[in-house]
């Protein structure tokens, strides 16, 4: 008879012990990322601009069907990105490259919580441009455009080859986006 009460009574008896404590579960964990020291090398070729660029990327060639000569990718095997790089002669057209670049960023509205721009201009290398910082789930988190607004136009954009998770990309968009800043900060024109 014993025997009959004894499951029932164990059971509840477990019931409500567990439920004295407070449990929450585990959030999801990311891998952990060694990011490599920070060295640049001089970007310096037959191209009508140089700029530094880390030693841990590589530079290619871009060999997309539409691509013009001085078109570049700065690939990052080890993040699985790229920061793609375009370059346009100015023809009395730079309102035109202006308003194409503007237009590349906020086609991410729909996806992005923010997009933040930040104002470069170095006079003393006639290099003035925007930096723009979209924050989200978005296929391009950093993109940026550099002119000296008579010749020269350079417009980038940092892009993974993974679906965008803005938690576990946080880290290396934020790495990367110092190497596009120092990038900017020493781009001449020749």
């Amino acid at each position: 008879m014993l025997k009959k009460y004894l499951l029932p009574i164990f059971t509840f008896f477990i019931i409500t012990n567990s439920c004295n404590r407070d449990y929450v579960p585990k959030p999801p964990g990311y891998l952990r990322i060694d990011f490599p020291e920070k060295k640049y090398i001089i970007y310096n070729t037959s191209c009508p601009y140089s700029f530094a660029y880390p030693e841990y990327a590589k530079i290619e060639q871009d060999t997309d069907f539409n691509t013009e000569p001085c078109w570049i990718n700065i690939d990052f095997p080890q993040f699985n990105g790229k920061i793609h790089i375009s370059y346009k002669t100015i023809n009395n057209n730079i309102n035109g490259y202006i308003e194409d670049s503007r237009k590349f960023v906020y086609k991410h509205t729909i996806r992005a919580d923010a997009i933040n721009e930040k104002i470069y201009s170095n006079n003393e290398n006639n290099v003035h441009g925007i930096l723009y910082d979209i924050k989200g789930n978005v296929a391009s988190s950093v993109q940026f455009f550099m002119t000296d607004s008579t010749e020269h136009f350079i417009r980038g954009a940092l892009y993974f080859n993974v679906r965008p998770n803005k938690d576990s990309l946080a880290p290396v968009i934020n790495f990367i986006r110092k190497d596009i800043v120092k990038l900017i900060e020493t781009l001449e024109w020749k």
